[in-house]
């Protein structure tokens, strides 16, 4: 069974009198530990593909089934209970809580599903050390690099253990020797068995993806796989 499968999703948006198709008819089945790169010019639906993937929109029509569950049916509580501990967020923009160290941004996702305090600390202890941040542990986000911010929030997108990892232009605001430490990272944890979608107009990391969907104009225009290494 795929662990990712949409089916006819449409996903319409109105401006003003008029009806933008910012997805249309789509369906693709992603399989476990899969990494996806999703390309494509702007406006061509990529970031309306992760937003939906993330259960943080809603399609008009089509469904999603996530590890065999149709998440299109679920309330807006279950959705966010899935979000929360079967989905991993990688943002361009890193969105860090400004006023949280480094190892608190990392816990709050552990703190919202009410994780007892001793495990917190011990998981992210772990993550400080996995990541290469012990010695930020106690930094705001203003006092770390580029670098450092995405290492911090790939830390907190992983910390719940998730199946699946989202990243929308993850090297996107990175300088290029960054933006490959942060690609390798996002890898090393694609080979540990987690599926890994990259939205990204970099065609050097889209051309690093095993898979790439080539998007345009809402449509799947393109499914290409890249053969297994021998």
């Amino acid at each position: 069974m795929a662990q990712i499968e949409l089916s006819g999703i449409e996903r319409i948006f109105k401006l003003g009198d008029s009806e933008v198709h910012a997805l249309h008819e789509l369906s693709v089945s992603i399989e476990c530990g899969e990494y996806v790169a999703v390309m494509g010019p702007s406006g061509s639906g990529k970031s309306t593909l992760l937003n939906l993937l993330g259960l943080l929109d809603r399609p008009n029509a089509g469904t999603y089934r996530l590890e065999g569950r149709d998440v299109t049916t679920l309330s807006p509580d279950e959705q966010a209970e899935v979000r929360r501990t079967r989905i991993g967020f990688v943002f361009q923009s890193f969105h860090l809580v400004p006023r949280l160290t480094a190892a608190e941004n990392i816990a709050l996702p552990l703190m919202l599903a009410g994780i007892p305090p001793a495990e917190r600390h011990t998981r992210v202890a772990q993550a400080l050390k996995d990541f290469g941040l012990e010695p930020r542990a106690s930094h705001r986000p203003e006092e770390l690099s580029g670098g450092q911010r995405q290492r911090v929030a790939i830390a907190r997108a992983t910390i719940m253990r998730p199946a699946v990892i989202l990243a929308d232009e993850p090297t996107g605001n990175l300088d290029r020797t960054t933006g490959q430490d942060v690609t390798h990272l996002l890898e090393e944890l694609n080979a540990s068995g987690v599926t890994l979608i990259v939205v990204t107009h970099d065609p050097v990391m889209g051309g690093r993806a095993r898979r790439r969907l080539m998007m345009e104009d809402g449509r799947l225009l393109q499914d290409v796989r890249e053969p297994a290494p021998a």
